[in-house]
């Protein structure tokens, strides 16, 4: 059986792009022919979005060909109350103890609820005469992984604050018969840990990007049960951070060169876009004013969602009879070619400074 893992989707509105990630992601299910669909807390931004979105909810996740199986995040914690409808292939874990069926795996999901770790842990270990071999054990949880092994910011858990959710290590698992723990709460990136007894411990990462934390593109967890899990690879928006440091001996048009960067990215990448380094106005026929002109230009056919712009025209320090020496002894030190250019800027950047 295929199972489809994601989380941290935080709908707000119906139409926009968080919604259209969620279409995408049934309309993946589908193709790839899924006996579950497994999302592991912060489907809602917020509970307001929940009751609003549920009329649309339930004809979204009705009618597929296979079950979506959700736990409540700390966003969403309080928009899942008994007896409400979602759907009619939805199943919304709302207690540790009881769990979902569905053909070869039997699927268990952990509520979010405020607690500390000793008590995450006393619900954890209630599981361990209930965990049967029948089955393929999956937990669903939604929260913070406090383990050496695995590093990561306040950045990465989104705008969560400094407080901590939920909080488990990977020993919290030991000798507890699950295979697959499919978590939530992670934004930035997929991240896979080993569990105790060689199975795994997933985030997926948000299958769009929610702040500009979430670099790159996007993916979710779609994997066979009894294998390792598997990034796939999703076509929704994402932050792309770009980098273009200028060279004033490079003959390269600066134009052009940010114009090449620009053709390959992905069409959903929201650009974070750097340039820095010097240049020679002279050389490429424009002044500071002129290039940041046409820098401005490029970046509006794009999606540059954030241009940070440093860079200096030192036509006038490349002439000058102290730099010319300056790099006739420097082209003579056996030095890597990169500790040259490093040794280069310094002395523009204390010329520069110099002449202000």
């Amino acid at each position: 059986m295929k199972v489809l893992h994601t989380a941290d989707i935080h709908l707000r509105e119906y139409g926009d792009e968080r919604w259209l990630t969620l279409q995408e992601l049934v309309d993946i299910g589908r193709k790839e022919k899924i006996g579950l669909f497994a999302i592991s807390g912060d489907l809602f931004n917020e509970g307001i979005n929940a009751e609003n979105l549920r009329p649309k909810i339930r004809e979204l996740f009705s009618d597929n060909d296979f079950p979506i199986v959700l736990i409540p995040g700390n966003h969403d914690a309080n928009s899942y109350a008994p007896g409400q409808y979602f759907g009619k292939d939805t199943h919304v874990i709302r207690d540790i103890e009881q769990p979902f069926e569905q053909g070869e795996v039997r699927v268990w999901g952990i509520p979010f609820e405020e607690i500390e770790s000793n008590a995450l842990l006393s619900k954890l270990r209630s599981l361990e005469t209930k965990l049967m071999s029948d089955k393929v054990n999956i937990l669903l949880y939604h929260g913070e992984l406090l383990s050496t092994f695995f590093s990561f910011s306040r950045f990465d858990l989104g705008d969560e604050g400094v407080e901590r959710y939920m909080p488990v290590k990977l020993e919290y698992f030991d000798n507890l018969n699950i295979q697959y723990v499919l978590a939530g709460h992670f934004h930035t990136k997929f991240e896979v840990l080993t569990l105790w007894n060689g199975w795994y411990f997933i985030y997926p990462g948000s299958p769009i990007a929610i702040t500009s934390r979430e670099v790159g593109q996007r993916k979710v967890n779609l994997f066979e049960v009894g294998k390792p899990p598997n990034e796939y690879l999703l076509d929704t928006p994402h932050y792309q951070e770009l980098i273009i440091r200028l060279d004033p001996f490079d003959n390269k048009s600066p134009v052009k060169k940010l114009a090449d960067c620009l053709v390959d990215l992905h069409p959903e990448a929201m650009i974070i876009l750097s340039i820095l380094g010097y240049v020679s106005g002279e050389a490429i026929g424009m002044n500071e004013v002129e290039l940041k002109k046409e820098v401005d230009a490029i970046s509006t056919t794009k999606k540059v969602v954030k241009l940070n712009y440093e860079v200096s025209d030192i036509r006038q320090i490349l002439e000058d009879d102290l730099f010319k020496r300056f790099m006739t002894k420097l082209e003579q030190l056996e030095v890597t070619p990169e500790k040259k250019i490093e040794m280069r800027d310094i002395a523009i950047k204390a010329m520069i400074e110099v002449r202000q």
